[in-house]
């Protein structure tokens, strides 16, 4: 769902017009548009974040996974709600938006960005990861596991894949592909222990319910 408005808003003209009815929304060219993920989509970000969690807990990590983190990117009338954010915490706290909003300005605070493919997978895969690189953002993974993609990336015929993306300098370098029956290999986790198989299991248990 698309809010109206008169004209195109900036990142700190949407802050105080989020909506508070409990929805999720970005700021996309201007206009507070709500993302509406299906149960499977939760589902997934629901086993990813629980995995990540329990890293930052069992190796004492001074990161954080918020419920709820708008980013601002440096492109103009633009506002990001990432499926799962991870932060560190004390960068997270000498960012100036933080405090009142809940939000980062910066790649500084972040060390990781999770975003789970969805049926507009263009954002995901051309245009947030361009924001994402360009804020700094060291680690960026794509969650696409119900092989949404295009052809182009994810071949055909098409098949589950998690892309892991790492910036090492000032761009990321080739993403790597992670397909059904293999381990992901994180940049900020080293030990964590998820595959792909893990991922798309938790989509279909939702589907195979509805």
């Amino acid at each position: 769902m698309v809010q109206a408005a008169a004209q195109a808003l900036t990142f700190d003209q949407f802050l105080p017009l989020y909506p508070e009815d409990g929805g999720r929304y970005e700021l996309r060219h201007g206009v507070i548009t709500e993302m509406r993920p299906i149960g499977a989509h939760e589902e997934v970000i629901s086993l990813v974040r629980r995995k990540l969690d329990f890293e930052i807990e069992r190796l004492g990590l001074p990161y954080f996974i918020p419920q709820s983190c708008l980013l601002k990117p440096l492109r103009e009338g633009e506002g990001y709600l990432p499926d799962i954010i991870v932060l560190n915490q004390a960068k997270a706290k000498a960012d100036p938006y933080w405090k009142k909003h809940s939000s980062i300005s910066t790649g500084d605070a972040v060390r990781l960005v999770v975003e789970v493919v969805s049926t507009n997978w263009q954002d995901d895969y051309l245009t947030k990861l361009a924001e994402y690189e360009k804020l700094g953002i060291p680690e960026y993974w794509i969650v696409d596991y119900r092989a949404l993609g295009g052809i182009r990336f994810i071949g055909s015929p098409k098949v589950p894949t998690v892309w892991i993306y790492r910036q090492l300098t000032e761009e990321y370098e080739a993403g790597q592909a992670f397909l059904p029956g293999q381990q992901l290999t994180s940049l900020t986790f080293p030990e964590l222990a998820l595959s792909v198989d893990q991922i798309v299991e938790a989509g279909k248990e939702t589907d195979s319910a509805r």
